[in-house]
């Protein structure tokens, strides 16, 4: 895995080719898409998505909030990385959108974890078995009563 990333970042790349992907389908997504600035000290923006005018289905919005890195759909917060609506609000205020890009997603964080060298594990049978501090008793006054006739609840 390490290979593929060395070369990737040889050829130019900041990001993992996934993240490349999924910013370049929310670019074309963003295109589609209706910004209107609410705040620029606050960088609040409110994004209307356009689906399909013939298909009868009404515009959604969405409100962006970039200094919180804040967006109602949830995937901006759930992944990190900006979501279309996100992409067309730094579109339309000519925003670098890569500033909203998490470090995980980084080559060089990537090559930096696998770059560590594990050591190779022992054989299971020559593994050391610490006895427990404790002897684990069942709790009889938990268990159900199964015995005879069930106690009538009613009043």
């Amino acid at each position: 895995m390490g290979l593929k990333q060395a070369k990737q970042l040889e050829a130019g790349h900041v990001y993992v080719e996934k993240i490349r992907d999924a910013m370049k389908d929310n670019t074309q997504r963003a295109r589609l898409m209706n910004v209107e600035l609410y705040s620029r000290n606050l960088e609040t923006f409110r994004v209307t998505e356009y689906i399909s005018r013939r298909s009868g289905i009404p515009p959604r919005s969405y409100g962006v909030d970039l200094r919180n890195r804040r967006c109602e759909c949830g995937m901006f917060q759930a992944l990190w990385y900006p979501c279309a609506h996100v992409v067309a609000a730094c579109a339309t205020y000519s925003l670098n959108v890569e500033q909203y890009i998490d470090d995980v997603y980084k080559l060089e964080r990537t090559l930096r974890i696998w770059g560590n060298e594990f050591p190779v594990l022992r054989d299971i049978s020559t593994w050391e078995m610490q006895s427990s501090a404790f002897e684990m008793l069942p709790d009889w006054s938990l268990r159900r009563r199964v015995k005879g006739r069930p106690t009538i609840m009613r009043i």
